[in-house]
């Protein structure tokens, strides 16, 4: 496993001597707009294996995406590798339509400390709750960055990670909408708490999502990618495209229903993804 190679994977090629902040963002944007969040080989027939040479095989040399396990996984290892001072954490996402979060742990993130500053950074979350920068683990602050404004809120050595909700715009339907009809502006994303995980903590959880008839990931086939203005998302047989901030406090999002041989084309076109077995979507 080779940093030049994962480098050329997702197309960096500046200085990366210092572990510093500046490197850090870089190094990240290039990733989440690089490595796609799928869960394609799930309905391709394939398993998804946690061990590093598996994910880095997959995603690198494959050019592949991956859940948020193989993502932050492949990005811990590149940090390391940098000199960074970084260590896995363990999320419970929100279900929206529980209106709870997660029982067990099912997300895996990563914090990093520069400067004696910590700092959350999460390239596996995908769709439109991924952060586009490192985000500083300061209690009640309001991060603003280009997808919405992000913040954690601590309670007892919990952490919440939520974001402000804009309204959506889509062309074919008349009235800008929001996207859960909850009220209030913000969504829950995950909570977590600082102890330090290993990635064997999570192969359990990797097993369980791959044969869990009631996870959405086995319900549907899933890739989204983060673009320079917003993200392209494949579910199912719906390619969607949302422009951030397309006016003020509204995402605009354009929704196209795609036929199979379209969404092999699509996941070429715009995800730089192209399956060894056939996708059943």
């Amino acid at each position: 496993m080779n940093i030049q190679e994962y480098f050329a994977r997702i197309s960096y090629n500046k200085s990366h001597k210092d572990a510093d902040l500046q490197t850090l963002t870089a190094i990240f944007q290039h990733h989440i707009q690089a490595i796609p969040f799928e869960n394609l080989s799930m309905h391709c027939g394939e398993t998804i294996e946690l061990d590093l040479q598996s994910v880095y095989n997959k995603i690198v040399r494959k050019k592949r995406g991956g859940w948020c396990l193989e993502s932050n996984h492949l990005f811990f290892w590149a940090l390391q590798e940098l000199g960074y001072d970084v260590c896995i954490l363990g999320g419970n996402s929100y279900e929206p339509a529980e209106k709870a979060y997660s029982a067990e742990i099912n997300h895996i993130l990563l914090k990093v400390v520069i400067q004696g500053n910590s700092y959350i950074v999460d390239a596996g979350f995908g769709g439109a709750y991924q952060a586009w920068q490192p985000l500083m683990l300061i209690s009640g602050k309001d991060q603003p960055q280009i997808p919405g404004i992000f913040r954690f809120t601590e309670d007892n050595g919990t952490w919440y990670f939520e974001k402000v909700k804009r309204k959506h715009y889509i062309p074919e339907q008349s009235v800008p909408f929001t996207d859960t009809p909850e009220l209030g502006n913000i969504r829950k994303i995950y909570t977590f708490t600082l102890e330090p995980r290993s990635i064997k903590d999570f192969q359990e959880l990797n097993s369980y999502l791959q044969v869990s008839p009631d996870t959405i990931l086995q319900k549907k086939s899933i890739c989204s990618l983060q673009t320079s203005e917003g993200l392209y998302a494949l579910v199912g047989w719906t390619f969607s495209e949302t422009k951030y901030n397309y006016m003020e406090d509204t995402d605009l999002i354009e929704i196209t229903t795609l036929t199979d041989e379209e969404v092999e084309k699509t996941l070429k076109e715009k995800f730089n993804i192209v399956l060894e077995n056939k996708l059943t979507p």
